[in-house]
């Protein structure tokens, strides 16, 4: 099938960055249509956990996150592999919501605004010729005057492109396994905690109702030393961590089978490629130590559609419209991924980590500084 109609955008990936684009594009009275591979609501690997900053941001695109009871998160935790533990409070605070309920309430808020949105559709390619896009998909051929790859962290395009962060050898900033759980815990609601364990950290926090979000984060070979068994990795790896090893047993697990993602890349990543916008996780990913991935695609999404409007008006050119956002994201974002690079080589080490806390607990003033590094102002 070929649809003959020509779209204002294209999104490939409706994920936060993707449905928050969808949305600001498609109020502003332009054609808009999103494929996503899977069916709303469903599960994604992720913290869970948004900064602040991005609070008003999402009441302005329509959701209404007071009436989804969403937790107020204002203490941080971190432990070592050791138990050493690190208490401070959060500079700007945030709040825990999942995925679950946060992507399918902003799928709705699209489609009110008139978007198209195709789920279950895979997008195998995406061409660039005679200043328009082809989009080839599972359910056929669609054009657009513009086309943004929101897919997340890594995608069929991006190993069809042969993007550097797919081809670079196996190293410690791109060869990660995450995986998700839901969970009832009596763990405080009002904190989001780090537990380190060799080589990988481990994150709760609240989200909704009475549900806490496990999600945790290691490298491949954790994996393959314990036969490819995360049962098995958790119980001998994860569980080293005494206050890991507490959570794990005294919480209920509300789904036995956690959601799992593999291939994780921290590695520099192009904003556009070949013509395409790239936003979100596809366009640099920040370590989820940082706790502010998610805040970080939908700024980004702001940015890129401000940028996309002016195009679409006829107020600047295509190569403006790359150039300007790829400079705006570089100035934006670039030194936090470089912060949250190093801060992330420091953890999953029993030593490293040990001393790294143990130089900084007694000054809170630096751990403030170092969560500022990695954050950003409300937007």
């Amino acid at each position: 099938m070929t649809n003959q109609d020509i779209y204002d955008l294209a999104i490939v990936g409706g994920g936060l960055a993707g449905l928050a684009l969808a949305i600001q594009v498609a109020q502003k009275n332009h054609k808009v249509i999103l494929f996503e591979k899977e069916q709303y609501p469903f599960h994604r690997v992720c913290g869970e956990y948004i900064s602040m900053e991005s609070w008003d941001f999402l009441n302005e695109l329509g959701v209404d996150l007071n009436s989804l009871k969403v937790s107020r998160i204002d203490k941080l935790e971190v432990s070592s592999v050791n138990g050493l533990l690190l208490k401070e409070k959060l500079p700007l605070g945030g709040f825990g919501i999942s995925r679950y309920n946060l992507d399918h309430r902003l799928a709705q808020v699209a489609k009110e605004k008139g978007v198209l949105i195709c789920e279950n559709t895979r997008v195998n390619e995406i061409s660039f010729s005679d200043n328009n896009f082809l989009l080839e998909s599972s359910h056929g051929f669609f054009n657009a005057k513009v086309a943004a790859g929101c897919y997340g962290k890594r995608s069929n395009i991006d190993i069809k492109w042969k993007r550097p962060f797919v081809t670079a050898k196996k190293n410690k900033l791109n060869n990660y396994v995450g995986v998700k759980y839901h969970i009832h815990s009596d763990f405080p609601d009002d904190t989001i905690a780090l537990h380190n364990f060799k080589n990988g950290y481990c994150g709760i926090v609240k989200v909704e109702e009475d549900k806490y979000c496990l999600c945790y984060l290691t490298t491949a070979v954790n994996l393959q030393n314990s036969g490819g068994d995360l049962k098995k990795m958790e119980r001998n790896i994860l569980s080293e961590n005494l206050h890991l090893k507490k959570i794990w047993e005294e919480s209920d697990m509300i789904s036995k089978e956690p959601v799992t993602i593999s291939q994780i890349s921290f590695d520099k990543k192009a904003q556009v490629e070949n013509h395409v916008m790239m936003v979100g996780d596809a366009a640099g990913m920040i370590t989820p130590l940082c706790g502010n991935g998610m805040s970080m695609a939908l700024h980004a999404s702001k940015i890129a559609a401000e940028q996309i409007l002016l195009f679409l008006e006829g107020a600047i050119s295509r190569e403006g419209m790359e150039q300007n956002y790829q400079q705006q994201w570089q100035q934006l974002f670039s030194s936090r991924l470089r912060m949250g690079r190093m801060i992330q080589r420091l953890f999953g080490k029993k030593w490293l980590t040990d001393s790294f806390l143990m130089v900084i607990k007694p000054f809170p003033g630096l751990v403030k500084t170092l969560i500022r590094q990695t954050h950003g102002q409300p937007f």
